[in-house]
C-alpha cells in the first residue's frame, strides 16, 4: 500500500488510552487538535471506539472495523469491516489520509503498517484497563514536537 498510514493517539505517561470505552481525562484542546489533524481524511476505528464517540465525525469519512456481522452502525455515512485489511482496501478507495484512530486492538494489528504516528503525550498516569501498543522507538524518528498546555504532540516517522 503506497498511502501513508497514521496512527492518531492520546497516551498517559502509563500507557493508558482507556478505562473501558471512556477516556480517563479531559485535557482542555487535545480533542480540538484531534479534530484538526483528522479532518478531511478516513478513520479507521474499531466497534467500542465509535460507540463512545457515538456518531460519524463530520468531515472525516468513518470505517468501524467489528467481527460482528450483526452489528450495524445506524447511519449511511459509516462504513463497515470485517478485519484491517477490508478496511485498509475500503480506505483506499476514499479521498484523505488513512488514520488509525483506536482502540488498542486496532493500532497493535496497524501498527507494522503505519508510516506515521502522532501522539499527544498526556503526563497524568491515571487508572485504565486499554493500553496502546508497545513499540521499539528504535524504529520510529521524532520528526517534530509541539508542547501545548497541558499535553505534547509528537510526530513520529517509521525509519
Amino acid at each position: 500500500m503506497s498511502r501513508r498510514i497514521v496512527l492518531v493517539a492520546a497516551v498517559a505517561r502509563n500507557g493508558v488510552i482507556g478505562r473501558g470505552p471512556d477516556i480517563p481525562w479531559h485535557v482542555p484542546g487535545e480533542q480540538t487538535a484531534f479534530k484538526h489533524l483528522t479532518m478531511g481524511h478516513v478513520l479507521v476505528m474499531g466497534r467500542t471506539t465509535y460507540e463512545s464517540i457515538g456518531r460519524p465525525l463530520p468531515g472525516r469519512e468513518t470505517i468501524v472495523l467489528t467481527r460482528d456481522p450483526a452489528w450495524s452502525p445506524g447511519h449511511d455515512a459509516v462504513h463497515v469491516a470485517r478485519d484491517l485489511d477490508d478496511a485498509l482496501v475500503q480506505a483506499t478507495r476514499l479521498p484523505g489520509e488513512i488514520v488509525v484512530a483506536g482502540g488498542a486492538s486496532v493500532y497493535a494489528a496497524a501498527m507494522p503498517l503505519a508510516t506515521e504516528q502522532v501522539i499527544s503525550e498526556i503526563p497524568l498516569e491515571p487508572e485504565g484497563d486499554v493500553f496502546y501498543p508497545d513499540f521499539d522507538r528504535h524504529h520510529w524518528k521524532e520528526t517534530r514536537r509541539d508542547e501545548l498546555e497541558g499535553f505534547d504532540r509528537v510526530w513520529l516517522r517509521r525509519r
